[in-house]
């Protein structure tokens, strides 16, 4: 599993192994890791033409200290001081025996003289090192940097940043104004949230992770499952095994004007490991002219027959009362679309049995009384925010899905799918992913092991139905049961 930790835990381990090494030791690591990165990136060193882009931290630091290193392999290092004075020392002096220079920091006609000079620089620059800020940093750049992180964006070179991009907030990914585009984002010690969070993530570029040496506590701020992970909590059905023992998933959803929401939820359902799928609601001709082993029942969710999860509001328009009859069912449900905006708070909230939670970014805004800017912006405090609202499990879908559990605070735990592709942004993927999840919740998993095991599929499956080219949503579930088996053969 892939973690992630908070800036305050990764300060205190860093602290607590500086005690322990002698002084400059953990820098020393840090910038070997970042050039050998920066090496095999660049392909051949020898020659190429590097810029450093140095802020007064101890993320230039970094960036010197590994400049030195490729300028004793050969290449032609320049670094950029965004505040001389308050420039890492000893990174310089490194720099400079190693044959480095550095750009003029004279102001002219009230502009930094660094600024001139970058764009030339940069414009004829092999690679850029981005060490502005580093994870201390919060809120946007200064106005200084802020043009430099648009030069470096637009550069034709490659551009790797120091441990995070240059005006991505650490902890949540956040981006308020001027940041770094990196194509390679070299971190140290562990993840940071706001590398595996959008919009930071896509600032990031690809991550590459230098061990240190930190000591880390078992809980994180942030987990992303792997293959492996995923693996391991697929639901198997054993020698013993019925229909009704792996599990039957109840679906509530769709309308006259909406049919099409109940065959795509059943058709993520059928593929998501329950035994057997029970579909409740207007759209059962539709549903059994298309997946005949479908129970269907016309007597609402109440009166339905036996499930161990339901499934509620794709295409359900304005049918409060199925809603509410599922949400007074003793097991878990999965909310989704309509079912969002017609679930009682209280009533959610109510429930003895795990309620899991499926918006998009704008059911999320509509949720927490906010413009769908606001969630996108701040995904993290957003999921977390509905989860403590609603005191039930939250899946946020987007670009980057997260998974908060009920009542996360800003400690908690939550988890994080990149599996996704564009791609998937068409009508009908979510209701499919409502179906899948839904299936694994009646399978036996739990809210957050559910809503995480079905983005993960659900964006694998879109990945490999779509192989870089439209999709439509039947398609992603129909390539639902070739993710599984990647995913088990690993």
């Amino acid at each position: 599993m892939r973690t992630a930790y908070s800036v305050e835990t990764v300060r205190t381990a860093e602290r607590e192994l500086m005690a322990r090494l002698p002084d400059g030791a953990l820098m020393q690591r840090a910038a070997a890791g970042l050039a050998a990165a920066c090496a095999d990136l660049l392909g051949r060193v020898y020659g190429s033409r590097v810029v450093l882009l140095v802020g007064s931290g101890d993320n230039g630091g970094d960036a010197l200290y590994a400049g030195a290193r490729l300028a004793r392999r050969g290449a032609g290092v320049t670094a950029v001081l965004l505040a001389p004075e308050r420039t890492h020392a000893g990174g310089l002096a490194a720099l400079r025996r190693a044959g480095g220079s550095v750009a003029p920091s004279r102001q002219a006609d009230g502009i930094p003289a660094f600024l001139r000079a970058a764009a030339d620089l940069i414009d004829r620059a092999d690679l850029v090192l981005d060490g502005i800020v580093g994870i201390g940093a919060k809120g946007p750049l200064r106005p200084d940097a802020a043009p430099l992180a648009a030069l470096a964006s637009q550069a034709r070179a490659a551009v790797v940043a120091v441990d995070l991009p240059s005006g991505v907030d650490p902890d949540t990914g956040e981006v308020d104004g001027e940041a770094i585009r990196a194509d390679l984002t070299v971190t140290f010690g562990t993840h940071k949230p706001g590398l595996l969070v959008d919009p930071g993530r896509e600032y990031a570029g690809s991550v590459r992770l230098v061990d240190i040496g930190l000591s880390l506590p078992d809980e994180a701020a942030l987990e992303a499952l792997q293959h492996a992970d995923v693996a391991r909590l697929l639901p198997v059905p054993g020698v013993e095994s019925d229909k009704y023992r792996r599990g039957v998933v109840g679906i509530a959803a769709g309308s006259a004007r909406y049919p099409g929401a109940a065959v795509l939820a059943v058709s993520g359902a059928l593929r998501g490991g329950a035994g057997a799928v029970r579909y409740v609601g207007p759209a059962a001709d539709a549903v059994i002219a298309r997946f005949p082993e479908t129970l269907v029942s016309d007597r609402g969710p109440r009166k339905a027959g036996r499930v161990q999860a339901w499934v509620v509001g794709p295409g359900a328009g304005d049918d409060a009362s199925a809603v509410a009859e599922v949400l007074a069912a003793d097991v878990p449900v999965l909310i989704d679309a309509d079912g969002l905006r017609l679930a009682d708070v209280d009533a959610v909230r109510g429930r003895d049995a795990p309620t899991l939670m499926t918006p998009h970014a704008g059911e999320a805004a509509a949720l927490l009384g906010v413009a769908r800017e606001e969630v996108e912006r701040a995904r993290l405090d957003s999921v977390r925010e509905l989860a403590g609202r609603y005191g039930a499990t939250v899946l946020l879908k987007g670009s980057t899905t997260l998974v908060a559990g009920p009542g996360s605070g800003a400690a908690a735990v939550v988890r994080v799918n990149a599996t996704g592709t564009s791609w998937l942004a068409t009508a009908g993927s979510g209701d499919v992913l409502s179906g899948l999840t839904g299936s694994l919740l009646a399978a036996g998993l739990s809210a957050v092991d559910a809503g995480s095991v079905g983005a993960y599929l659900h964006g694998l499956a879109g990945r490999l139905a779509a192989d870089g080219a439209p999709v439509g949503a039947h398609d992603v579930a129909a390539a639902v049961p070739r993710a599984w088996r990647d995913v088990v053969r690993g």
